[in-house]
């Protein structure tokens, strides 16, 4: 009935690529965990992204590989998150950016230029840039460093279609209870929620929001028609 938990992974990973028979291993390692939940959500997974990148990609696109970005910060969410990607999304014909957003300074007087801040944080993430070629040695990475005074949910999906993402990635926290029932009010009265969920819900390409369960549990994974789906690492 059910498929192994490896087929939802083994989805996100193929699509990238057009399907390989290349993930047949992972398929195969990772059968173990929540097999009764993964089949439905793993079929609608790929049909939502097939949907979101058949807009604006094309078969030249799938060929030559697709551009992952991934929402990095000094933060240990902005970290799990990239780990993810690289472990589950990136191919080796795939491109990585590391979107970093900063906030302009206002209100009081600034010592700094823009440049001088932007290379400071470029500083900051490039640490996350070794780490992946580290990891993924024979993929592209860069850093993309976007200075705002707009909120920064909007700045990272107009980012994302400028530089023509195929998958947006983004760390996300664990929310407490209290949390939940605040973002649910705002959300009832049209005020949106978080960064994470205004990129989910207007992100041209699919937008996955990771979050790292605990330190052997694995991955929880939200998308537009999946919410905080177990994922086993």
């Amino acid at each position: 009935m059910g498929k192994p938990a490896g087929y939802w992974v083994n989805k996100i990973r193929t699509s990238f690529k057009g399907g390989s028979s290349s993930s047949k291993s992972l398929d195969e390692g990772s059968a173990s965990g929540s097999r009764k939940n993964d089949s439905k959500h793993s079929k609608n997974l790929k049909t939502e992204e097939s949907n979101k990148n058949g807009e604006g990609g094309g078969a030249s696109q799938a060929e030559s590989g697709r551009k992952v970005m991934v929402v990095v910060d000094t933060t240990s969410q902005s970290k799990n998150a990239l780990q993810w990607a690289l472990t589950h999304c990136v191919q080796d014909e795939d491109n990585i950016t590391l979107l970093h957003v900063t906030k302009t300074p206002i209100g009081q007087a600034i010592d700094e230029t823009q440049r001088e801040r932007n290379s400071r944080a470029h500083e900051q993430v490039h640490p996350l840039k070794n780490f992946c070629q580290l990891k993924k040695p024979n993929v592209k990475t860069e850093i993309v460093v976007v200075e705002t005074a707009e909120e920064k949910g909007k700045t990272i999906v107009e980012e994302s279609k400028k530089q023509g993402a195929g998958v947006l990635v983004l760390g996300q926290r664990k929310r407490t209870s209290k949390w939940r029932v605040i973002w649910k009010w705002r959300a009832k009265g049209g005020m949106g929620g978080g960064v994470v969920e205004y990129c989910i819900h207007n992100s041209d390409c699919m937008a996955i929001a990771v979050r790292k369960k605990s330190n052997n549990g694995g991955y929880l994974i939200t998308t537009k028609r999946h919410k905080d789906f177990w994922l086993l690492a």
